[in-house]
């Protein structure tokens, strides 16, 4: 780890109000909050003491010895009385203005782009290819873990679920129960849901989910959810893995193929993936797109307050990732499934995280 934290310069709080709750986990909420100082918006997340303020902590620890610009940034933690009087503990993380890549898709009518979803995934991978360097499995990896910055930039969060494989057993790999690892069942790997144990691979598996869900605008498998075990052990057990978007390129069914191999050993890494054709675009046909109205030069500058923009490498980047517009592709485009194979949403999955 880095001893000085380039991209995580950011100051704890001395003076701030909690304002509004703009989401909730399994073990706390999440407030939108104001820096009286500074007039600087953040993130706080919120648990009481106890078994959820452990799992925030584990959360602080990971992210304070973080330095990329492809991670969060934590700013700090600390105590204070909650409204009932009992102690809570509140983390300090950095507000990304676009919200997570699920709640784009979702405001902004449902899939992306292949070009967006390039972009977007070979910033995931320089996240991720960090993270596995420091030993570090983020085992959450999906799109509403995915935060994006007003210019297009993309952050990892949420690592109440992560480990740290410092602690391996003679096989290298981590023995845990799926239920312990944590995480969604819908985005997990095979190997974790029977199991055998967890290693980087895990997280690329998730990846290739996470795809399918930026390309779709669904979650993968898109099982009903009224039986999660049984999808679990579909996941688990079958040969199977979850249907390819159809207007996929080529180069973009082999990427999945390559990140959703049910044998971990035969997955690629995450430094492997950032040389695969689908995110060079070595291969790529070229397509020149003229906005069609002013709405579709919306996002295309970058404006000076935008904090989140910081120390991103591929801050050059700057094209509206909102708009469904394909030259002449369809502008929303969903995965062909049968008549009466509902899609769950990850909402009605119980996020499982351990203690």
């Amino acid at each position: 780890m880095a001893a000085t934290n380039r991209f995580s310069s950011l100051q704890k709080p001395c003076k701030w109000v909690k304002g509004k709750v703009i989401g909730s986990g399994a073990h706390g909420t999440v407030h939108l909050a104001i820096n009286k100082v500074t007039g600087e918006l953040f993130v706080a997340k919120s648990a009481l003491s106890g078994a959820d303020s452990k799992y925030l902590e584990h959360e602080a620890d990971i992210l304070e010895s973080l330095d990329s610009p492809y991670m969060i940034r934590c700013m700090g933690k600390g105590w204070q009385k909650g409204s009932d009087g009992d102690a809570e503990l509140n983390v300090f993380i950095e507000y990304m203005a676009g919200g997570s890549l699920s709640d784009m898709a979702e405001k902004f009518g449902g899939a992306l782009e292949e070009e967006v979803i390039r972009l977007y995934t070979k910033q995931i991978l320089n996240g991720l290819k960090y993270l596995h360097e420091n030993g570090i499995v983020h085992c959450d990896l999906k799109c509403k873990n995915v935060l994006l910055g007003l210019s297009g930039n993309i952050k990892l969060a949420d690592f109440g679920c992560a480990k740290r494989l410092k602690d391996l057993d003679r096989n290298g790999k981590f023995a845990y129960s799926w239920q312990s690892v944590g995480g969604t069942p819908l985005w997990m790997a095979p190997e974790v849901l029977r199991e055998e144990g967890l290693d980087f691979a895990s997280d690329i598996w998730s990846l290739g989910c996470a795809v399918i869900e930026m390309a779709t605008g669904r979650p993968p498998w898109g099982y009903k959810a009224s039986n999660p075990m049984a999808v679990v052990l579909k996941i688990a057990c079958s040969n199977e893995r979850p249907n390819f978007p159809v207007h996929f390129s080529e180069e973009g069914m082999d990427f999945l193929a390559k990140c959703l191999e049910r044998n971990p050993e035969s997955r690629w890494t995450a430094e492997e993936l950032l040389d695969h054709p689908f995110i060079t675009g070595n291969s790529q046909k070229k397509y020149v797109c003229s906005p069609a109205s002013v709405l579709d030069n919306i996002g295309t500058y970058k404006e000076d307050y935008d904090s989140d923009e910081s120390g991103n490498p591929d801050k050059h980047l700057r094209w509206n990732p909102f708009s469904m517009r394909n030259c002449g592709k369809p502008k929303i485009i969903a995965m062909r499934q049968h008549a009466d194979n509902d899609f769950v949403s990850s909402g009605d999955w119980i996020t499982v995280r351990s203690g």
